[in-house]
């Protein structure tokens, strides 16, 4: 996989997303790829991702940011649960202080891509203010995540068409809204409304957050002392990895735990809801779900934000199905009347493959369902290609990083051996199949039917456990039911 010049439009890499992924994949090739070109395609005219799409009051990150942040680039912020604003503070920084930036092309949309075997390149097509511009690559790397950035998801509720308020989706969240002295509610159980309320409650007449169903809630620090004490103590970089590995070992802990001994841990939950409620709170009802602890993400709640503004009357749950939405609110299947002057969607997003581009190999279209990942991040007979995915019972980073590695692994490994690209066997995932995302979660199921698959052994699985993989990355066979090949279709199996 030979080195070429960034002009001419020709690059080693093309990187799909300027978030974190794409920061920390830029990164990552810097540093372990020296002498690769690349460049980074990014839709957006700003670094960030999420975290400069997302503008709603309270946006904050739903994991610690020790394990958010880049293992490389120490979190100094004394936020354990960081802010919007203060999570793509710190992404500009890394972006600038790498220079990271100077390789970033904004306004360029994906739509898509197609691999030639004859040339051994990708060819990438976007659109720039609506006009189609190409650009080829060796490799091509997809961190522009898991759902659309165009549109959240927003079932069809009967009547909405008769409310005489302002509806509005958190991902679309006008910069001029004024909810002061509204009554307000949130449509969702999810981190976004979980967020919303208690951000909202000081300055609304009311707001409700109205839920089909609870979500397992868990209270945490907004700060972490033990972070605090070791910063104190030790140098900025090995503090960070210490809390780093600390927070990670909590997360792949907690979640162990929730699956192996749901009863108990369902009963920890929820004692921990009842203790920051007043005696009496109708506790089984709004945060009892059906389903067990972690076969969905749980919700943070910082310093107990969501409790305080329920003690103090300022918010409420509601638990029901909605029946109509009528002229002025929300009226449910029970009969009751919510009276509302702003309908907030926290209905969740759509999730997407790819980034929504479309995919061709030597002409061929390629269908992501009849697809099958590969370690996590590349997938059967796409060459040269890999899909960056976090984690979803931990931070994003925790996985995307490791993906990086192995991509710049990967990236080397086919300069030593001589290879211009390789690709996981098609043959080798054959068998049983299971979804891509293990989560019960309404926007994973929605999609199941369209998404990638996964097998039930490895290499063909996603194991959520970061201490194993990376172990694993460490220890990588690259060559692991992987196919080779040179340009003009010349291929060897490994």
């Amino acid at each position: 996989m030979s080195s070429n010049s960034a002009a001419a439009g020709h690059v080693d890499v093309i990187i799909v997303g300027a978030g974190l992924s794409g920061v920390g994949a830029a990164y990552r090739l810097q540093t372990e790829c020296p002498d690769k070109s690349y460049a980074i395609l990014e839709a957006r005219d700003a670094v960030g991702g999420t975290w400069d799409l997302f503008r709603y009051p309270g946006i904050r990150s739903d994991s610690d940011m020790y394990t958010l942040s880049f293992p490389y680039r120490p979190w100094k912020n004394p936020k354990s649960i960081a802010d919007g604003h203060d999570i793509r503070t710190y992404i500009e920084g890394a972006t600038a202080d790498y220079g990271i930036d100077s390789h970033i092309r904004f306004g360029h949309r994906v739509v898509s891509a197609s691999w030639s075997s004859d040339d051994a390149r990708w060819t990438v097509t976007s659109l720039v203010d609506g006009t189609e511009t190409v650009a080829t690559a060796n490799f091509l790397y997809l961190c522009s995540g898991y759902y659309s950035y165009d549109a959240g998801y927003t079932p069809e509720f009967p009547g909405i068409g008769s409310f005489e308020g302002q509806v509005i989706h958190p991902q679309q969240w006008p910069t001029d809204l004024d909810y002061a002295g509204k009554k307000v509610v949130v449509v969702g159980s999810g981190a976004t409304a979980v967020t919303l309320v208690p951000s909202m409650a000081d300055d609304v007449e009311h707001i409700t957050m109205l839920q089909r169903s609870p979500s397992y809630v868990m209270g945490l620090p907004a700060t972490d002392k033990v972070a605090d004490f070791l910063r104190k103590t030790l140098p900025d970089g090995l503090a960070h990895r210490t809390i780093r590995r600390i927070n990670a070992g909590f997360s792949v802990g907690m979640y162990q735990f929730c699956q192996r001994f749901p009863t108990a841990s369902r009963k920890l939950l929820l004692k921990g809801v009842r203790k920051q409620l007043p005696e009496g709170y109708d506790v089984d009802t709004h945060f009892s779900p059906t389903y067990g602890p972690w076969d969905q993400r749980l919700c943070i709640v910082p310093d107990g934000d969501l409790f305080r503004s329920l003690r103090q009357g300022k918010a409420s749950i509601a638990t029901g199905h909605i029946k109509q939405i009528t002229p002025a609110g929300i009226e449910l299947e029970s009969g009751e009347h919510l009276d509302a002057d702003i309908i907030v969607t926290a209905t969740g997003l759509q999730v997407v493959t790819f980034g929504q581009l479309s995919l061709e190999v030597d002409g061929a279209a390629i269908d992501p369902h009849e697809l099958y990942v590969y370690k996590g991040m590349m997938f059967s007979g796409l060459p040269n290609l890999a899909w960056c995915v976090g984690y979803t019972n931990a931070s994003w980073t925790l996985r995307a990083d490791l993906t990086s590695q192995y991509v710049c692994k990967l990236i080397n490994h086919l300069d030593a051996k001589g290879y211009d690209f390789g690709m996981p066997d098609p043959s080798g995932a054959a068998g049983s199949e299971r979804p891509l995302l293990d989560l019960t979660s309404g926007y994973v199921q929605r999609v199941a039917s369209t998404l990638p698959k996964q097998g039930n052994s490895s290499p063909w699985t996603i194991r959520q456990n970061w201490f194993l993989d990376s172990y694993d990355m460490r220890r990588t066979d690259l060559e692991q039911s992987m196919v080779f090949g040179v340009r003009s279709r010349s291929s060897v199996s490994a």
